[in-house]
């Protein structure tokens, strides 16, 4: 339910920028995010970002990413500047969403399916 884009190889400094739509299937989203993981580690959390656009970043990437949202569109995005050679990983978008199913509420989290980035030096 969630696409996610615009990963690719870049030089050190360089800025790049994801993008992830959900589908409209998926509900009412209220944080949505993105979270990263690099080879042989666990995944993590590179920023997110409410309803009302308050964000949190992770401390590596702040100054550097701005994460985004228009929730009309149900899009977030992810603008990352300055980018290291340690920023090298595969993206993740994420959205924590409610929706009625039948007579009942389900909340859940739904992820994209991955983009690359690679940052050479």
């Amino acid at each position: 339910q969630l696409q996610a884009s615009g990963g690719g190889l870049v030089q050190v400094g360089e800025s790049l920028k994801l993008s992830c739509a959900a589908s409209g299937s998926i509900g009412k989203i209220n944080d949505m995010g993105w979270r990263r993981q690099a080879p042989g580690n666990q995944r993590e959390l590179v920023a997110s970002i409410g309803s009302g656009g308050v964000a949190k970043y992770a401390d590596s990437v702040k100054g550097r990413f701005t994460i985004s949202r228009d929730n009309a569109k149900n899009t977030v995005s992810l603008q990352m500047d300055s980018l290291k050679p340690e920023d090298t990983a595969v993206y993740y978008c994420e959205a924590d969403y409610i929706r009625l199913q039948g007579s009942n509420y389900e909340v859940g989290r739904s992820w994209g399916q991955g983009t690359q980035v690679t940052v050479s030096s």
